[in-house]
């Protein structure tokens, strides 16, 4: 199985890689890890990972900056039906724009846009941005694949202070709470995205992962 990890620029693409072959090792699965900028190597994957940190605007352009990528996403996800996978600002990517930092289009693959969070909490104070730290999660979805063998309120770590707004209820596959409901998970088809670093959010993390490098849309 050949995995290509995108490398727009920015993200933890050395943690996702070791989290990828730790979970390959553990679930005996022949996979290779690859992190890339090469178009082509997106066309020949089996299964394909964006990850991103930072500000959406400048991921979107080192994503727009890679020759070909763009297209070699759209064939590999959508004509060949490749299992995709977002992480942290690599899902809010998915999204149809991003308004951090004016408006960004986004590859507009799931409903809604990223916008700023406002949270308070019950006593209406202002909750701190970034959102930085373990936060539970609630499933949506429960049955989907990559939510398999994850139990309600397992925690995942989030860092980040835009989310999804506007998305459709069928495309949310679990939340959090940070001063109302947050889309920390959502996917439709062969698309999947987290909000959370799944790379760093222990064994809920690891699970989702390994679910993925098994799933079979």
């Amino acid at each position: 199985m050949r995995v290509c990890v995108v490398d727009p620029g920015s993200g933890n693409l050395a943690s996702v890689r070791r989290a990828l072959e730790r979970v390959a090792r553990e679930e005996g699965i022949a996979a290779e890890i690859a992190v890339t900028t090469e178009a082509e190597a997106v066309r020949g994957a089996d299964r394909v990972i964006l990850p991103g940190q930072g500000a959406f605007a400048a991921c979107r352009r080192g994503l727009d900056a890679l020759p070909g990528m763009l297209d070699a996403l759209d064939e590999a996800v959508f004509t060949k039906g490749k299992p995709f996978l977002g992480i942290c600002v690599g899902m809010q990517l998915m999204a149809e724009r991003g308004l951090e930092h004016g408006v960004t289009p986004g590859l507009g693959w799931i409903a809604g846009e990223i916008a700023p969070m406002d949270p308070h909490g019950p006593d209406g104070a202002e909750l701190p941005l970034p959102q930085m730290g373990w936060n539970a999660l609630h499933l949506a979805a429960p049955a989907h694949p990559l939510l398999d063998g994850l139990a309600e309120g397992g925690h995942a770590y989030f860092v980040h202070s835009y989310a999804l707004a506007g998305g459709r209820e069928e495309q949310l596959l679990a939340s959090a709470e940070y001063g109302g409901p947050v889309a920390a998970m959502v996917g439709r088809d062969n698309l999947a995205g987290t909000q959370f670093h799944a790379e760093k959010s222990g064994q809920v993390g690891l699970r989702i992962l390994a679910n993925f490098l098994g799933w079979r849309p």
